[in-house]
C-alpha cells in the first residue's frame, strides 16, 4: 500500500515538474525526430569543426618550445578535453604525454590529476581492470576542492558502472555503495544549489533507485543551468532513462532523442544514448529508424574504440537487422498482396470498363440515331416552319393584295363612272338639244368641257397612285444623278413632268409616240426630256435603265398593274 503511495506521489510530482520546468519537453515526437534526422544528415559537419579546432591546438602545441612543459601540459590537457569522449587512442596519447610532463615539472598534484584523467577515459572504454588500476594509486592529497570533487566524481562513476556492467545481486549492490558514498563524499564539497550539488544530488538519487527525487533535481537542474553540448546530452539520457523507469514513454522518447541531438552537436563518440534509441524505436516497431540509430551507434563506438560498447551493440545488431529483414520481407508480402490485389481490380475495372464501354457504345448508337431521328423531325419542323410562315406570308399578302385591289378597282371604278356620267349627261343633253332643234346651243354644251383640266386631273390621279405602288420611286430615281442634277417635286406637285415620263418607263411604256400620246406632248419632246435625264445620270446608259427597272413597287396583283399601265 506504501509503495502504491510513493508511485501516485511520484506520478504526481512528475506531473507537476512536466508542467512547471519541462519546458523543453513541449516538442512533439515527431518534430523532434524530423530535427534528429536532420543533425544525423550534419553528423560530419560537426566532425569536421571539431577536428579543425583539435587541428589548431596541435598546431600550437607542436610550435611551443621544448623547455616550455608547463604550456605543453596545458594544451596537452586541452587536447585530452577534446578528445576524451571522442576518440580514445588520441585521449590516452596525450593523457600520456601528460604524464611526464608532470614528473618533469616535479608537481605531485599534476602527476595524481593525469592518474584521474587517465582513469576516466579506461572506464569510458570498459578497461575497468586498468581504470581501477590507475585511479586506486592516486594520491589526492593536495588536491584543491574542485579537483578533489572531480576525484570523487570519477571514483563514484567507476564502481556505478562497475555495478551496472556487472549487473547481479552478489556484486553489484557493494559496488553501488561505494560508487554511492563517493558520490556523497563529492556533494559535501560542492556549494549547495550550484551546478555540481544540483547535478551530484540527481545522479546520486539515480544510482540509488530514487526515481521521483532524481527526476525533481535532474529537471530543476535543466532548468536553471541549461547545460551545453555533452553536459546537456548526459543531463537528457538521464532524464530519458528516469522517464522511462516511471512509464512516462512519450517523455523518455523525447528527451533520449534530445541527448542524441546533443551528443551529435558535441561531436561525442562514447555515448550510450544513441544506442539507448535504437533499442527503444525497436521496440516500438520503428524497425527502419531503430536501424538507422544501430548503425550509428556502432560507428561511433567504433571510433571512439570503447569495446564494451561494441560488445553491446553487436549484441542487439543482430536483433535489429533481423527485425529489419523480417519487416523487410514483411513489406514485400505486403506489397505481393497490395500488388495482387491491385491488378485484381485493375482487371475487374478493365472488364467494367470493357462493358461499360460496350454499354456506352450501344448507348451512343441510340443517341446517333435519336439524333438523326431528331435532325428529321428539325428539318421537318423547319420546313413545316417555313411553310406556316409562307401561308402566313401569303395571307397577309393576299389580304394586302385584297385591300389594294379592292381599293384601287373601287378608286378607278370611281373614276370611270364619273366620266362615263359626265359622258351620259352631255349625251342626252346633246339629243335633247338635237331634238328639239337647237343646234346653237350645242355649243355652249361642249363649251363646258374643260379639257385642260380633265387632264390635269388625270395626271394628278395617275401620280397619286403611282406613287401608292412605288412609293419609294423619286428617292431611288434621284439616286441615280448627282445632289445638283436630281429631281425633286415642288410642294404643291406629286410627280414633275420629267419624273412622270420615267414613271411611265417605270410601269413599261418604252415606246416614245405612247408616252407622248399621254402626256399630250410631242414624240421628239418626250426624246429630249429621256436624253437629257440620262445623259445627267451617274450610270451608263443601259446600267440607268437597268436601275430604273430595278426600282421596287408594293406587290400587287399583276392584273391591276396591267390595268393600270393600260
Amino acid at each position: 500500500m506504501s509503495n502504491l503511495r510513493t508511485m501516485r506521489a511520484a506520478i504526481l510530482t512528475i506531473c507537476l515538474l512536466s508542467y512547471t520546468l519541462g519546458v523543453l519537453a513541449s516538442d512533439t515526437t515527431d518534430s523532434l525526430l524530423a530535427r534528429l534526422k536532420t543533425e544525423i544528415e550534419q553528423k560530419a559537419m560537426y566532425d569536421h569543426q571539431k577536428e579543425q579546432r583539435i587541428s589548431m591546438m596541435r598546431d600550437s602545441l607542436q610550435q611551443l618550445p621544448a623547455g616550455n612543459s608547463a604550456q605543453q601540459f596545458q594544451l596537452c590537457s586541452r587536447l585530452y578535453e577534446e578528445y576524451k569522449s571522442y576518440k580514445y587512442d588520441s585521449a590516452y596519447v596525450y593523457v600520456s604525454r601528460m604524464s611526464p610532463l608532470a614528473d618533469r615539472m616535479h608537481d605531485a598534484v599534476k602527476v595524481n590529476y593525469t592518474k584521474m584523467k587517465l582513469g576516466f577515459i579506461l572506464l569510458s572504454a570498459g578497461k575497468y581492470k586498468e581504470a581501477f588500476g590507475v585511479i586506486e594509486t592516486i594520491d589526492h592529497t593536495g588536491f584543491d576542492d574542485a579537483t578533489l570533487e572531480s576525484y570523487y566524481a570519477v571514483m563514484s562513476r567507476a564502481w556505478c558502472d562497475l555495478a551496472a556492467y556487472n549487473n547481479d545481486v552478489t556484486w553489484s549492490p557493494s559496488y553501488r555503495t561505494k560508487g554511492l558514498s563517493y558520490s556523497d563524499s563529492a556533494i559535501r564539497l560542492v556549494h549547495p544549489g550550484s551546478y555540481g550539488a544540483r547535478f551530484l544530488a540527481g545522479y546520486r538519487d539515480y544510482n540509488n533507485g530514487n526515481n521521483a527525487a532524481a527526476l525533481k533535481e535532474f529537471l530543476a537542474f535543466y532548468q536553471q543551468f541549461k547545460p551545453a553540448s555533452h553536459d546537456d546530452a548526459i543531463a537528457t539520457s538521464l532524464l530519458s532513462e528516469l522517464y522511462q523507469r516511471l512509464g512516462d514513454t512519450e517523455n523518455a522518447t523525447n528527451y533520449l532523442i534530445r541527448a542524441v541531438i546533443a551528443d551529435l552537436q558535441a561531436s561525442t563518440k562514447e555515448t550510450l544514448a544513441i544506442f539507448k534509441l535504437a533499442e527503444l524505436a525497436s521496440a516500438n516497431g520503428d524497425i527502419d529508424n531503430a536501424y538507422i540509430y544501430i548503425q550509428e551507434a556502432l560507428k561511433d563506438a567504433a571510433f571512439y574504440g570503447a569495446r564494451q560498447r561494441q560488445i553491446q551493440i553487436s549484441a542487439v545488431l543482430p536483433l535489429i537487422a533481423a527485425a529489419k529483414v523480417n519487416f523487410v520481407e514483411s513489406q514485400k508480402k505486403r506489397f505481393l498482396i497490395y500488388l495482387s490485389s491491385t491488378i485484381f481490380l485493375l482487371l475487374v475495372i478493365i472488364l467494367i470498363s470493357f462493358l461499360l464501354y460496350k454499354q456506352l457504345q450501344q448507348r451512343a448508337a441510340r443517341e446517333r440515331l435519336i439524333q438523326q431521328n431528331n435532325a428529321k423531325l428539325a428539318a421537318m419542323n423547319q420546313e413545316l416552319m417555313a411553310v406556316n410562315a409562307q401561308v402566313v406570308e401569303a395571307n397577309r399578302k393576299f389580304a394586302e393584295d385584297a385591300h389594294i385591289k379592292e381599293e384601287y378597282i373601287g378608286y378607278f371604278f370611281n373614276v370611270i363612272s364619273g366620266y362615263i356620267g359626265k359622258l351620259e349627261k352631255i349625251k342626252i343633253a346633246l339629243e335633247a338639244k338635237t331634238v328639239q332643234n337647237k343646234l346653237d346651243q350645242i355649243q355652249s354644251i361642249t363649251s363646258q368641257i374643260e379639257v385642260n383640266k380633265e387632264r390635269e386631273a388625270l395626271f394628278q390621279t395617275f401620280d397619286k397612285v403611282f406613287l401608292k405602288i412605288f412609293p419609294n420611286f423619286v428617292t431611288s430615281f434621284n439616286a441615280l444623278f448627282k445632289k445638283e442634277d436630281q429631281l425633286w417635286p415642288k410642294d404643291h406637285e406629286m410627280l414633275t413632268t420629267d419624273l412622270r415620263i420615267f414613271a411611265l418607263l417605270r410601269l413599261g411604256i418604252s415606246d416614245n409616240e405612247s408616252i407622248a400620246r399621254i402626256l399630250q406632248y410631242s414624240a421628239k419632246t418626250v426624246y429630249v426630256y429621256k436624253m437629257r435625264q440620262k445623259a445627267r445620270s451617274i450610270y451608263s446608259s443601259t446600267e440607268f435603265d437597268q436601275r430604273l427597272m430595278a426600282i421596287q413597287a408594293v406587290e400587287m396583283p399583276a392584273r391591276i398593274e396591267e390595268h393600270i399601265t393600260a
